[in-house]
């Protein structure tokens, strides 16, 4: 398996530019054109770096990584950004970055730096991540969109499937509103709000077999996936 990146870049051309150079050296890369698009991506596939350029539409750098921060406390974050200010570098560090490369740079000092914060973090290739996760009595296979308890089988769709791996992924623990709907649907208005009403609903009837698991609504605040000893 190769080292997986995700680059989160605006500018079109530098963007490719970026893409192809990492792609050379024998990455995936997944290229998103601003942040909301980006922190979609991300919660879609499971990557071993981040790159974020920092003046983006939608969502700017430092905000995405707060989001990326909330899902996974350890993956390395790269920023690109044309500011030298170290106020601007502080704060790249305090939202969880990990370095910082600043615009104009060479494709040589970007390959470095890459393979620098893939050691940092002790990537093996042929490791492959989690495929499933148990659900009290349940078992929700992530490659296939699918769950299965005793005498139960459900093939998900996409959003369902997206929205209860991450609830599976923080068992026992609040997941905040605004942060699945971003995650989901990329954006967190009162259309796609009530979509996820839906949604959750949908999933309490799957998991509804086993009455240790529900998915409590935490009013004013987000969802808990609880699963009862």
């Amino acid at each position: 398996m190769k080292p997986n990146i995700l680059l989160v870049e605006d500018d079109t051309s530098l963007g490719f530019v970026i893409s192809d150079q990492l792609k050379m050296e024998g990455y995936d890369v997944t290229l998103a054109s601003d942040g909301m698009e980006g922190f979609k991506r991300f919660n879609e596939s499971n990557y071993h770096l981040c790159i974020f350029d920092v003046m983006m539409p939608k969502k700017d750098g430092f905000s995405l990584a707060e989001d990326v921060r909330k899902v996974n406390k350890t993956i390395p974050i790269l920023f690109l950004t044309a500011k030298t200010m170290v106020e601007d570098k502080v704060k790249g560090f305090n939202v969880g970055g990990d370095d910082y490369l600043t615009k104009p740079f060479s494709s040589a000092e970007l390959k470095a730096r890459v393979r620098a914060l893939l050691r940092r973090v002790d990537i093996s290739v042929g490791e492959e991540d989690a495929d499933e996760i148990k659900i009290g009595h349940f078992v929700y296979d992530l490659l296939n969109y699918t769950l299965k308890g005793p005498g139960f089988e459900k093939k998900l769709t996409k959003k369902e499937a997206q929205i209860l791996k991450m609830l599976g992924k923080f068992e026992n623990q609040v997941v905040q509103r605004e942060l699945i709907l971003n995650a989901v649907w990329g954006k967190d208005d009162y259309f796609v709000g009530r979509s996820l009403d839906v949604f959750i609903t949908k999933l309490r009837k799957y998991l509804s077999g086993d009455p240790r698991v529900s998915i409590e609504n935490v009013h004013g605040i987000g969802f808990k996936l609880s699963v009862k000893d």
